[in-house]
């Protein structure tokens, strides 16, 4: 088993190979902009000092967000592609289940939540359950003060984690723990070890259907909507043939 993950949902992507051993390599990389041009570059460099080839892959595993929209889908056209290049089975995860996992052993209520902009978060509420995490809603939006009423409403203690929780710490720290270091960001190397076990069921998706979960549209969209054009996302990226050769 060699399974490559993807995960750009944040200002934090990473990418990382996981085997039969575990982890095998990774990098993580703080940028915002740019996925296009560093992406292909961060798996092959990974690959390299890995000691891996991309060609013995047998799956690939994307964090499917929500999150920056932009670097979201060039994450996810990116492992897409791949996979279809390389004809192996896909995996997509949430990146709000990557964040929680990454506290997962909090006896304490699990709030995820990720900076979405416009004074927003991206969160959903989480449990321990046999060693990782169970959701117990589906990922939405929520104003900062809405999303602390909701947490006073039950009644316990609550995690947060995500950099939605340091964005807005003002008004989430005052009610709860706040997770802060690597833990607030969703990485790859938790994206290959919740994947793994999904492989070895064989219960992946099939490449058309997997889509990025915006959860809300984009700001380009809403503009460009209301000049009466319509936005087609791309499903795929472009990876040259230079940039394969130099594959490990």
């Amino acid at each position: 088993m060699l399974i490559l993950g993807i995960e750009t949902s944040t200002g934090a992507s990473s990418v990382s190979f996981w085997s039969d051993r575990g982890r095998v390599g990774g990098m993580t990389v703080a940028r915002e902009r740019g996925h296009v041009e560093f992406l292909m570059p961060a798996v092959l460099r990974t690959a390299e000092l890995a000691g891996v080839s991309i060609d013995r892959l047998t799956g690939v595993a994307v964090g499917l967000g929500p999150g920056l929209f932009t670097s979201l889908r060039v994450g996810v056209a990116t492992a897409k592609t791949l996979a279809q290049v390389l004809q192996v089975p896909i995996v997509g995860i949430s990146s709000l289940d990557l964040l929680a996992f990454n506290v997962r052993f909090t006896p304490k209520l699990i709030c995820a939540c990720v900076d979405a902009r416009r004074g927003e978060v991206f969160a959903a509420f989480y449990r321990q359950a046999h060693g990782g995490v169970h959701r117990l809603n589906d990922s939405s939006t929520w104003e900062p003060k809405a999303l602390a009423a909701e947490v006073i409403s039950r009644d316990e203690d609550v995690l947060f984690v995500g950099n939605g929780a340091v964005v807005y710490h003002d008004e989430l720290g005052e009610i709860g723990e706040v997770a802060t270091g690597s833990s607030q960001y969703p990485r790859a190397e938790a994206l290959c070890e919740l994947a793994a076990p999904v492989f070895a069921r064989e219960e992946t998706t099939p490449l058309v259907l997997l889509e990025p979960l915006y959860v809300r549209r984009s700001d380009a969209e809403i503009n460009w909507e209301r000049r009466g054009v319509v936005i087609k996302r791309p499903d795929r990226v472009r990876i040259s043939k230079k940039a394969m050769e130099g594959r490990a």
